[in-house]
């Protein structure tokens, strides 16, 4: 029997660990598969080494270096000592990732990484790392495959995660319905990050923004994302003094019922271009983040429809520029300018024809399975 060790350090990548774990299992029930994840991935019946929760943390901290040099240490002791699987499977989550793939490589294990780091857009000196010690990248951009081709890595196009996972539009009306919203009022919802930090540097202003335009357009009306990562207690420090409705484990039926939204950059911008749902990105974190991304970046833009595209289809207001004005500007823009909306709805479903309608996760299950097989 063949065993693949799987590892990925955020909710968004557990779901789509989940994915390639019930797509392996579907075509061969043999397969022994264990990981490091969250409740997507145990619910897809893959017995965990560790919870992803002492992983789904960004920063230089000593308390995240700590969790993560133990972790690593522990993952790489199991598989050179213990399971010895036959493939190990990286998914996201590139600083951690990389890290421990060094040291699987040396053991000899073969080591494919599904949604690789983003080295076209910082940090491209990673790409060395990833030849050195990656066998195979099966990749979700369609213009990553030259790229990594054009350094000697074998890479597979699986296609995006998203095109196929993401759920139809939620109906309108029994979704107002359902959370007591207004059905003659314009929706406009704010999606604040699944991190905590980013909920420190975003929340409140993006929250003054939502009451002044309200002030301003009785015709609004405002939701707030709860990621499902994130605590109450946490929201609740933020919204204490606030009447918005909060809307936890529903962010594809809110992205698609919005008529604008106000976005921290992420994959959550993706979802909403695959929904045609007008959009701004706002984000900002400690400023010496943002001086250090300033000297690694490799493009101008940060937005992933923007990026696919090739063009700047959705506004991004970064660091100093996150002000209650600029928000509201652009926003008023995308529900009151008829022309800019209109065009603005039809480059966002380009986007769509853009990435591939392949089903992602059994595209990286069957050059997984082919590897196994080899």
């Amino acid at each position: 029997m063949k065993k693949v060790f799987i590892v990925t350090g955020e909710y968004s990548g557990d779901i789509h660990a989940a994915k390639v774990a019930e797509a392996l299992k579907n075509s061969d029930p043999s397969i022994i598969i264990e990981g490091v994840g969250g409740e997507n991935l145990k619910a897809a019946g893959v017995k965990l080494l560790e919870n992803q929760k002492k992983m789904g943390a960004v920063g230089l901290s000593p308390q995240i270096i700590f969790n993560h040099y133990f972790l690593g240490k522990k993952i790489v002791d199991y598989l050179t000592k213990d399971f010895k699987p036959d493939l190990v499977l990286l998914i996201d989550y590139g600083a951690f990732n990389l890290s421990i793939a060094k040291f699987l490589k040396k053991a000899g294990i073969k080591v494919f990484y599904y949604i690789p780091p983003q080295v076209w857009a910082s940090r491209k000196w990673r790409i060395n790392t990833i030849k050195k010690y990656i066998d195979e990248v099966l990749c979700i951009f369609p213009f990553e495959v030259k790229m990594y081709e054009a350094h000697g890595i074998k890479v597979h196009y699986c296609g995006h995660p998203l095109v196929s996972q993401l759920p139809q539009p939620a109906n309108r009306d029994e979704f107002f319905l359902k959370h007591g919203l207004d059905p003659n009022k314009k929706l406009v919802s704010v999606f604040p990050g699944s991190r905590a930090f980013e909920l420190k540097y975003l929340m409140n202003v993006f929250l003054k923004t939502a009451k002044n335009l309200q002030k301003k357009h009785p015709d609004l009306q405002f939701c707030i994302s709860h990621a499902p990562n994130l605590s109450d207690e946490l929201y609740n420090k933020y919204l204490k003094d606030t009447d918005f409705k909060v809307i936890k484990g529903e962010n594809q039926a809110l992205l698609s019922v919005s008529d604008a939204l106000i976005l921290a950059s992420g994959t959550v911008a993706l979802e909403a271009a695959l929904y045609s749902t007008p959009m701004i990105i706002a984000y900002r974190g400690p400023y010496l983040f943002y001086l250090i991304y300033l000297l690694v970046r490799c493009i101008k833009m940060v937005s992933l429809p923007n990026i696919v595209s090739g063009e700047k289809i959705v506004p991004e207001i970064i660091e100093n520029q996150v002000t209650v004005d600029n928000i509201t500007y652009n926003i008023e823009k995308i529900l009151y300018d008829r022309d800019y909306r209109e065009n603005n709805i039809k480059k966002l479903r380009q986007v769509k024809h853009l990435l591939s309608d392949k089903i992602s996760s059994k595209e990286a299950a069957n050059e997984i399975l082919k590897a196994l097989q080899s």
